[in-house]
């Protein structure tokens, strides 16, 4: 009985360093090259933080609004928070992705995956432009977006009217990325910050429906920052990712910072039961990303912070969350 006990201690051991030892490669599902500013660090420092952090792939995108330093306000905001001057759509950020990318080797190139975002969301003639920065740069771009619709404070402070994921100009972009095997990044809110309920779901779930040829990637499964101020969790967000998932199979989920915390991770750090079962019951659908923007060197901390939910995962899931899910999503080869 005795040697029976201590085979099994030493078996869980052995399991337990198993998972110790896991070393995972990433991509990262969601990276802006500049910041709201339409600044960056540059390429080299990216080739860097990417080389020190096993990160192989990269989605690499712009921001698709300039925040304005105002006329009235004596000292430039660090972020689009930093006061209350608007932001304004701004195309120019998809020419600074493409040349960036466009000036890397053949070898580098292989592993940077650029999404167009520069483009007004409630616009009709926005994809005709999209279709226009597609033959400017034939086979470049992989994706569009991440596309801001419901953003917490920054929708009040962008120049316009409130975008939302299932307008006409949407729809037509939709249509658009079908027909060119281009999966889409859409930024939009499930609820407002107060609403302790799905208040804007239909506004994702209707595209969702209506395009079954689209693939859909959810940035930050809905969730955001200002939301969590405001409310810590949403106790809805986890049984609705799970009927959507099993609804629509078009449907992939970016994990990026905002679902880590509260979500996957518990206060003391732990990952949670129902997530990591959620996970392993759509192992396929789910990716990682920083969600860092202009700036590279937190990448690595930021890819980094998911091990720990990762390693609660079976270790095939793991690798595909951690690094082959977003490249299964990406256009086929032609």
């Amino acid at each position: 009985m005795r040697r029976t006990r201590l085979s099994i201690a030493l078996l869980l051991a052995a399991a337990s360093l198993a998972v110790q030892a896991r070393d995972y490669a990433y991509s990262d599902a969601h990276l802006h090259y500049v910041d709201f500013f339409q600044e960056s660090a540059g390429m080299g420092k990216l080739l860097k933080a990417m080389a020190d952090n096993r990160i192989e792939h990269v989605m690499i995108s712009g921001i698709p609004v300039a925040k304005k330093w105002h006329e009235d306000e004596p000292k430039r905001p660090r972020y689009f928070a930093g006061d209350d001057a608007d932001a304004y759509w701004y195309s120019a950020t998809d020419v600074f992705v493409a040349d960036a990318v466009n000036k890397l080797s053949p070898e580098q190139r292989q592993r940077f995956h650029p999404f167009l975002s520069g483009f007004n969301p409630n616009d009709k003639n926005a994809a005709s432009h999209i279709q226009r920065m597609l033959d400017l740069n034939p086979g470049l771009w992989q994706g569009i977006g991440e596309v801001f619709t419901r953003h917490d404070d920054l929708t009040a402070l962008t120049s316009g009217d409130t975008p939302k994921a299932n307008n006409e100009a949407m729809t037509r972009i939709y249509h658009l990325a079908a027909e060119n095997d281009l999966p889409v990044m859409v930024h939009s809110n499930i609820t407002s910050k107060r609403e302790k309920n799905p208040l804007y779901l239909a506004e994702m779930e209707e595209p969702l429906r209506n395009h079954p040829h689209t693939r859909f990637i959810w940035a930050h499964a809905g969730s955001s920052m200002e939301i969590h101020r405001h409310q810590t969790q949403m106790d809805f967000l986890l049984p609705t990712l799970a009927r959507l998932l099993e609804a629509y199979p078009n449907l992939y989920v970016d994990l990026s910072w905002s679902v880590l915390t509260p979500y996957l991770l518990d206060e003391a750090g732990k990952p949670r039961p129902e997530w990591v079962k959620l996970v392993e019951r759509f192992p396929d659908r789910f990716m990682l990303g920083s969600d860092v923007v202009g700036r590279f060197n937190k990448l690595g901390k930021e890819m980094r912070s998911f091990d720990p939910f990762l390693d609660a995962l079976p270790d095939d899931v793991a690798r595909k969350v951690a690094r082959d899910n977003f490249l299964a999503v990406l256009p086929k080869p032609r």
